[in-house]
């Protein structure tokens, strides 16, 4: 693993949340009574009359939310991934995105990096969940400067967005260029392309560097705008490389692989491997020994790369 600096996904989306805030008076923050840990506070220390705490009641919130945005606010929600997503799913669906309301939701704690607090708060299926909601945007940065400026990204236009966060630090592998609808290059590569997002963005490049080592070139690419997604960039990889491997911390058979396995199939069909949360619940523990023992691991991806290059017969 390469040395790096890390930083927060939340300080970073908290930070460009109160600069907004700055730039416009129409903006609000609801917020389901977790500033602190959904990283809403500064905002809301800064201009309290604009950020309202909602309490424990996110589909309300939502209806809320949708409201203010019809009536002419830039609205932006902060809450817990399983919450905003999982228990609101109903409200985003209908008060939301059925009005195309131009509400901001802002989902920290995804995936089982929520660690200790187990399987009732680690939300894994949620990209799926936002994803196939008509109009819905879904951004999933892999460090803070991709969080802030995806934060930017999505109060750039009218219309309904998901921003999903993790809890821990994760290593700093962008500069933060981000557009929306666009993957980034972050290595470049023919034997092989890695598509990862969020906390397994990192891991790619590392599985990348030690492909590296064994005279192999893995090309990455940072999948952060989920929706709209970049197409074109999938199959250009398909063309140059011939073999993908997906990375993702959330449930296998819903999220980025079964993604770029759609994009790709009924134009340049490559062999796909992915590496994710399998069809189960998470539990309990060390948030890092979890993505291990959940099979997100450097190794395992290692693996599955050698055997996508078997199959492409660069080795033997």
């Amino acid at each position: 693993m390469l040395a790096r600096t890390s930083g927060s996904l939340g300080e970073a989306y908290g930070q460009a949340l109160a600069e907004l805030g700055e730039r416009d008076p129409a903006l609000v923050v609801l917020d389901s009574d977790l500033p602190g840990s959904a990283r809403a506070g500064p905002f809301g220390q800064r201009f309290p009359e604009r950020f309202l705490r909602i309490g424990v009641m996110e589909p309300t919130m939502m209806s809320i939310a949708s409201g203010l945005a019809l009536g002419g606010r830039t609205v932006f929600v902060s809450g817990f991934a399983v919450f905003v997503a999982g228990e609101a799913y109903g409200a985003v669906r209908l008060s939301v995105c059925y009005n195309r309301a131009n509400v901001k939701i802002v989902a920290t704690h995804a995936g089982l990096l929520v660690g200790g607090d187990g399987a009732p708060y680690q939300m894994l299926e949620d990209i799926a969940l936002m994803r196939s909601l008509p109009g819905m945007t879904v951004v999933v940065p892999g460090d803070a400067p991709t969080t802030r400026a995806a934060t930017f990204a999505v109060a750039s236009f009218d219309g309904p967005a998901y921003l999903r966060l993790t809890r821990e630090n994760l290593p700093i592998v962008t500069d933060g260029s981000f557009t929306l609808g666009r993957a980034t290059r972050l290595r470049e590569g023919s034997d092989l392309t890695v598509v990862a997002v969020g906390a397994m963005l990192a891991r790619a490049l590392d599985v990348a560097e030690e492909l590296h080592q064994a005279g192999v070139e893995a090309r990455v690419l940072d999948f952060a705008s989920i929706k709209p997604a970049d197409e074109k960039a999938l199959i250009q990889a398909a063309r140059d490389t011939g073999a993908i491997l997906t990375m993702e911390e959330h449930n296998v058979l819903t999220g980025l692989g079964n993604l770029v396995a759609s994009a790709i199939s009924t134009t340049h069909p490559v062999p796909v491997r992915q590496v994710g949360v399998p069809d189960l619940f998470g539990e309990s523990g060390n948030p890092w020994t979890l993505l291990d023992h959940y099979g997100l691991s450097q190794k395992r991806a290692l693996d599955e790369a050698w055997e996508l290059l078997k199959i492409r017969g660069k080795v033997s």
